[in-house]
């Protein structure tokens, strides 16, 4: 990383103030929940030694953000892109700010340093692994950054700091300014709490009960065959989420504090974890791990509890598990500690949770000279307890019975110090909320002697307390859309074409898009009239006897669009040819908001397309839509609306949505090309100009044509006619009230 840039100053110490919290550590933390960068690692349970410190990290100054592939580190908004190995990055960035200092003799844990998640897929740049799952989320594999200012709360002594780096730039003066402005923001009035709810549809897994019963069955074979002793197979759990994430840390918190708790607010997704188990702690050389292995649920009379509690911890089967992890883990920090030091300072311990009781290990080390975090990162991660043994192998077994990624689950959170410390906890019972949605995981171990029900069982026992916090929660968070398909009306998400169908395979279909304007079908015999023209010549079948009004109807009142503007579309999709139909047939309705309307403005902005298009299915509406959908991406990344789409000698065809209509004086002319869809807005625009006694004609036209044009119109079913207003950024005169008359005309404006 050096090599490719180099960073722009250096720490030379911690600035630290004693602070006076009369309020609980979440409270005060509430009021930077919502702030991107905010991570907050709280300890819950007093009985767990591990369980001492509640951290704070706000606004950072570095941010360490990305994946395999796409790194980028911001100091201060500055952006560093890196394409070197994510760990080494890293180690580079703790190395360039290391400080050589005890906190200030704070005695706390963190003073300064890093705070953040490790996702599990990290793992992929320690080994070369298979990667056969589906990263459906997309989200960082790292995202680590360096507040600004910490607040740190010792709940035993119950003391406070505050604390943030001194800059060889800045000095303790800059300090003391960033440290004032934080007492000021914690004086305020703490915010209210929003609170949060989740879909009334429930949980859904990516497993059923049956297929997650396979694949444990599937993981028992190999274990069989010799490949493992013992895998870790989970299952995810999505359900529809609104309100504050915060909302959600906070009543998980409440209910059941565990010793590594966690909230990152990182803008586009938050992370909410209530982890018991400690991956990796160091304190200068000192380094230590707690596996967890075997669960029990929580009794519900104080017989029954005594009685599972007994059970966990005399069982052949959870006791063989436990012990082999931390054979593995011995081994994993062997590799950076100093011979002879490594032992199991603690075994089969039982902790006790709100709605579980687990088996622990604590096993100690020294670390070697010269090692430091990411050395004992690299050593150990993803962790033992979670992936099986031997762990490449189970990491192999894991992604192949796993449909999809497990990003921050089994990974690690916490914080990575500047001062040579480092408490990591393994991301289990824990929660990422995302586009509209709550996500999160659970598995179990898996050996010989597991039995796929009870292992499906305690899936979950350990799922639990994310899903019951969400009873008296729900809200519809929205209705399913209906659709009609083949003859039923059917929830969207059951409406599915076979894979192996051309129309799935090669686009091979047919589709109209109709304005609906409170139930009345805008031209729909025009459109069927095209439809029908189309059928003939591309799908090479019999066209089907239905009355598609009725149908189109039937789906309006379905999803409760009879009273609004709704744009209908209309698919035909070409089936296999073995199968009992040429072509699935599809009505769909959404709600529509116009076009202008979404941009917020009087007309559209053209870009010329720069990949020239001439195709007989331009003559067709076509499913086969893929130029199109990328010449509007460009556009947008050119920072217009629309794509111009031209043909290969140079003329104007149409945009990627829209045809054209140009004016000049009284005449308009419709762009002529050689395949263009025959546009019914257009047709119907044009014959009302022509009433309005302007001239209509067909006929080639430039690129510079546009720019010497009166006006540029755009047309299309749903948005009627609408203005350019410029394009590639030289500004055209929009025509918008002959628009808003034209569409007035023809009853488009409801």
């Amino acid at each position: 990383m050096e090599a490719e840039f180099s960073l722009p100053f250096a720490l030379t110490g911690v600035h630290t103030e004693r602070v006076v919290l009369d309020e609980p550590f979440i409270t005060a933390a509430s009021r930077f929940a919502d702030e991107p960068g905010t991570v907050l690692l709280m300890s819950g349970g007093a009985n767990q030694d591990c369980a001492r410190y509640h951290i704070l990290g706000v606004r950072p100054w570095l941010t360490l953000v990305g994946g395999r592939d796409h790194l980028l580190l911001s100091i201060d908004g500055r952006r560093y892109p890196a394409t070197d190995d994510p760990l080494r990055v890293l180690k580079n960035v703790l190395d360039h700010f290391h400080l050589n200092t005890d906190a200030e003799n704070s005695g706390l844990p963190v003073a300064a340093g890093l705070l953040g998640y490790l996702a599990y897929d990290l793992k992929d740049c320690l080994e070369n692994l298979p990667r056969t799952s589906v990263d459906d989320l997309g989200l960082p594999h790292i995202y680590l950054v360096a507040p600004s200012v910490l607040l740190v709360q010792d709940t035993v002594r119950r003391e406070a700091w505050i604390s943030t780096p001194v800059r060889d730039r800045g000095g303790r003066s800059e300090c003391r300014d960033i440290v004032n402005g934080f007492r000021c923001d914690l004086s305020k009035p703490a915010p209210d709490d929003p609170g949060f709810w989740g879909g009334a549809d429930g949980f859904f897994s990516t497993f059923s009960r049956d297929r997650h019963m396979e694949a444990v069955e599937s993981a028992r074979e190999y274990i069989r065959s010799g490949d493992i002793y013992q895998a870790n197979i989970s299952q995810r759990f999505h359900r529809k989420f609104q309100g504050s994430p915060f909302s959600l840390f906070r009543a998980l918190f409440e209910r059941n504090p565990a010793p590594f708790f966690a909230y990152i607010q990182a803008g586009d997704h938050q992370i909410v974890s209530t982890s018991p188990e400690r991956f990796i702690y160091r304190d200068k050389d000192r380094v230590e791990t707690r596996p967890i292995k075997g669960t029990r649920p929580r009794g519900k009379t104080p017989n029954e509890d005594q009685r599972l509690r007994d059970e966990l911890s005399e069982s052949p089967k959870d006791d063989a598990e436990l012990s082999m992890i931390v054979d593995l883990l011995r081994n994993d920090i062997g590799k950076v500690c100093q011979p002879g030091t490594v032992r199991v300072s603690a075994h089969k311990r039982v902790e006790a949770y709100h709605n579980v009781y687990h088996l622990v290990s604590d096993v100690t080390g020294v670390l070697d000279a010269g090692k430091d975090s990411v050395d004992l990162i690299r050593a150990t991660f993803p962790g033992g307890s979670i992936t099986g043994c031997p762990k490449i192998r189970a990491m192999e077994i894991i992604d192949e019975l796993e449909p999809v990624r497990r990003h921050v689950y089994t990974g690690s959170i916490g914080y990575i110090s500047f001062h040579d410390t480092m408490d990591l906890s393994i991301a289990i019972r824990t929660a990422t909320v995302c586009r509209g949605h709550v996500f999160f995981s659970v598995g179990g171990g898996i050996v010989f002697d597991s039995d796929p029900a009870d292992e499906y069982a305690e899936t979950l026992h350990k799922g639990s307390t994310l899903m019951t916090v969400f009873e008296g929660r729900n809200v519809e968070v929205e209705l399913e859309p209906v659709v009609w398909m083949d003859g039923s009306l059917m929830p969207q998400s059951q409406a599915a074409v076979p894979v192996a169908s051309p129309g799935v395979q090669y686009g091979w279909g047919l589709f109209e898009t109709i304005r609906a304007v409170n139930g009345a079908l805008c031209y729909l015999d025009e459109h069927l009239k095209r439809f029908q023209n189309s059928w003939r010549v591309v799908l090479e079948a019999p066209f089907p006897d239905i009355t598609w009004e009725d149908v189109m109807r039937q789906v309006l009142t379905a999803n409760r669009l009879d009273d609004e503007v709704a744009a209908v579309k209309l698919m035909a999709v070409r089936a296999a040819s073995s199968g009992a139909t040429p072509c699935h047939l599809v009505v769909m309705a959404r709600p529509y908001t116009h076009r202008l309307d979404a941009l917020q403005a009087e007309g559209v902005r053209l870009a010329v397309y720069p990949e020239s298009r001439q195709t007989p299915l331009a003559d067709h509406k076509s499913l086969n839509h893929l130029y199109y959908m990328l010449a509007g991406g460009w556009a947008k990344r050119q920072g217009a609306d629309e794509a111009l789409i031209v043909n290969p000698d140079g003329t104007v065809s149409e945009t990627h949505t829209a045809n054209l209509l140009v004016i000049t004086g009284k005449t308009v002319v419709r762009p002529l090309s050689p395949h263009v869809l025959p546009g019914i807005m257009a047709e119907k625009a044009a014959d009302l100009l022509a009433q309005w006694r302007f001239s209509i004609i067909s006929k080639s036209v430039s690129v510079q044509e546009l720019y010497a044009a009166d006006h540029v119109l755009l047309t299309n079913s749903l948005m009627g006619a609408v203005p350019a207003l410029s394009l590639d950024h030289i500004p055209l005169t929009p025509a918008s009230a002959l628009c808003r008359k034209i569409n007035r005309e023809l009853q488009l404006s409801g």
